[in-house]
């Protein structure tokens, strides 16, 4: 059996990896959540790995309240980056192989076509400058890597963007959402399936990989088919990012190339629109 630890298995991607690890017969998992294991303790870390043998480490560990963490820059930068070094350097001592999730976020967005794995990062928020920490304290600290950059994750698990347009909709007769915003959301099971993967295909191709479904749209598209698909009864209006002001400054374009997994794993691509239908029948 293939041992592999799941940190931040309480999160949305880590009750996603629970939810299909029964399809994966070969591989034995432990899930733990931030209350089971501080990633960013390293003392606490070290003894974990020490006492128990893992083949790989999932880490989906992170601390993602984009807006917040302008505020609360050191709690992020303990989790995003920190934390990310602390798995690295206890993987590395253990001979862990480390999947680490990162986003979309270190981009500025300023580009014209989907970002691939060798364009320039440049995070214009905390978040994502924590989280592109985290890839290069990975980078510089572990060969036996995967770092899997995502984009606008949603599941029926945990808070997200299609859950809170569902419940918006039954409070609210109008809404209005940005549309000046371009990326591409990913289902979180969809990003489960491609992990496991990666794991049961026993790939040496370490490296950045991006994954997300296909397409490419705004906020506003994803709540109008989100409202569509469910046939919700609400007035659905367009804004902008200036006029919705949030704390963190979002990438205006965040769209990314996912061929290099596509053709790593030979994964036929999923269209964003068929994955939200996927995940509102189960929240349903």
């Amino acid at each position: 059996m293939i041992k592999v630890l799941v940190t931040g298995g309480k999160g949305q991607l880590g009750q996603c990896l629970q939810s299909i690890s029964n399809d994966f017969k070969t591989l034995d998992f432990v899930f733990l959540g931030s209350n089971d294991l501080d990633i960013s303790n390293n003392i606490g870390v070290e003894a974990y790995f020490k006492n128990n043998t893992f083949d790989y480490c999932i880490n989906c560990a992170a601390y993602t309240a984009v807006d917040k963490a302008e505020e609360e820059t050191e709690k992020a930068k303990q989790i995003n980056e920190i934390g990310a070094k602390n798995l690295a350097h206890a993987c590395f001592k253990n001979s862990v192989t480390l999947i680490h999730i990162s986003t979309d976020f270190v981009f500025d967005g300023t580009a014209k076509l989907p970002y691939t794995e060798e364009d320039t990062t440049n995070p214009i928020s905390v978040y994502g400058k924590t989280k592109r920490d985290g890839e290069l304290a990975i980078i510089s600290n572990l060969p036996q890597h995967f770092i899997i950059r995502t984009s606008w994750l949603y599941s029926e698990f945990g808070n997200n963007f299609v859950k809170t347009m569902l419940r918006l909709s039954k409070e609210r007769k109008e809404l209005s959402v940005v549309d000046d915003q371009t990326g591409c959301p990913t289902y979180a099971k969809d990003l489960a399936v491609v992990i496991l993967k990666i794991i049961d295909s026993k790939s040496q191709h370490f490296g950045i990989y991006h994954y997300s479904n296909q397409g490419q749209i705004t906020w506003y598209d994803l709540a109008k088919e989100i409202f569509k698909q469910s046939n919700a009864d609400i007035n659905l209006y367009k804004t902008d990012s200036n006029t919705f002001k949030t704390l963190a400054t979002r990438p205006k374009y965040s769209v990314l190339n996912t061929s290099k997994i596509h053709s790593l794993l030979n994964l036929e691509p999923i269209q964003w629109e068929k994955s939200l239908e996927k995940c509102l029948k189960e929240i349903n």
